[in-house]
């Protein structure tokens, strides 16, 4: 097995055809369908459902596993030349698409002062669509909130966020009231996290010991899209601080709820493996960052000093590989 056999097997899932796979690697189709097909014989399996033209199940476990070969490889290089120059690499992470509007900028701005070399790839969603993402080696690290799902993964928390519940200026239901109890929510219909993500699971925790029960208008997976919603005049929704852009701060007022907890949020990666050197750097800058709170936006508050979390039944500091 080689790693060009791996590759053109990867390159076909993400690009969707033998031809676009060839196009990406720089060769013609023909040494696509030739890796592969060897790869299939060395495995005894079929890989590639050429007729439906997806992954077959053994396909989907075979990139999975190739995803990771290739990351230890990347990281492999990139370790060898921080020992002789300057970090250089990619480095690829996710983030929740609320904290990437603010956290991005910064962490660019850090990264090209202290590591001109290393290249930041970033992809922003949600801690349900990012987390299965990390474990299968698509990412190196990822910005989560938590508890982190994933039970192959250690993580570290960074920030705590505020919870607020987001009214208009214009059309304000609570005339001018800086602060609710928790048991005022009955009195909206609310824009809410979807039932099952790991936000709405916050929220349900803190209303079910007050006896709360709230009265959702709609329920969606997505932060940035209730949002938008509530933006548009759809209704007032419970969400994170940072979900209210600076520009936006003049319409919408960010009302406290006393009893409901905020999030939090931290940086998540595999348990098996020892991050590249560019990863490093990256949690480094990561880690700096939240050491000057006074840089972090309203309702942002750093956690330091706690690096440990659970993982398979275990404590582990984050960093050191599993065993």
């Amino acid at each position: 097995m080689e790693l060009r056999h791996l590759q053109a097997l990867v390159a076909v899932a993400e690009h969707g055809t033998f031809s676009s796979a060839a196009d990406h690697l720089g060769t013609v189709q023909s040494n696509i369908s030739a890796h592969v097909a060897r790869l299939e014989r060395e495995l005894g399996t079929t890989l590639i459902d050429r007729s439906a033209g997806r992954l077959t199940a053994d396909g989907e476990v075979v990139v999975a596993r190739a995803h990771r070969v290739m990351g230890e490889l990347d990281a492999l290089v990139a370790d060898v030349g921080a020992l002789r120059e300057a970090v250089a690499g990619n480095v690829r992470v996710g983030i929740l698409g609320t904290t990437a509007r603010w956290l991005v900028p910064m962490l660019l701005a850090e990264l090209s002062a202290n590591h001109p070399r290393l290249h930041l790839v970033v992809a922003d969603g949600t801690t349900l669509g990012l987390e299965p993402q990390l474990a299968a080696g698509r990412f190196d690290l990822a910005v989560l909130t938590f508890p982190v799902p994933g039970r192959d993964l250690v993580s570290e928390p960074l920030f705590e966020e505020d919870i607020v519940l987001v009214v208009p200026v214009d059309d304000d239901p609570l005339s001018g009231a800086e602060q609710i109890d928790i048991t005022d929510l009955e009195r909206f219909e609310l824009l809410l996290p979807a039932p099952g993500t790991p936000f709405r699971g916050e929220i349900d925790a803190a209303v079910k010991p007050a006896g709360v029960r709230l009265r959702p208008r709609v329920e969606l997976d997505g932060v940035r899209l209730l949002a938008s919603l509530t933006f548009e005049g759809y209704g007032p929704a419970v969400l994170p601080a940072t979900a209210v852009p600076p520009h936006l701060r003049s319409r919408f007022r960010l009302v406290r709820v006393e009893g409901l907890p905020p999030r939090r949020v931290g940086i998540a990666q595999r348990s098996r493996g020892l991050p590249s050197a560019p990863a490093r750097a990256v949690l480094d800058t990561l880690r700096g960052l939240m050491a000057t709170p006074d840089r972090l936006p309203p309702g942002v508050h750093p956690v330091l000093g706690d690096r440990r979390t659970r993982a398979e039944g275990s404590l582990r500091v984050v960093g050191m590989p599993n065993g």
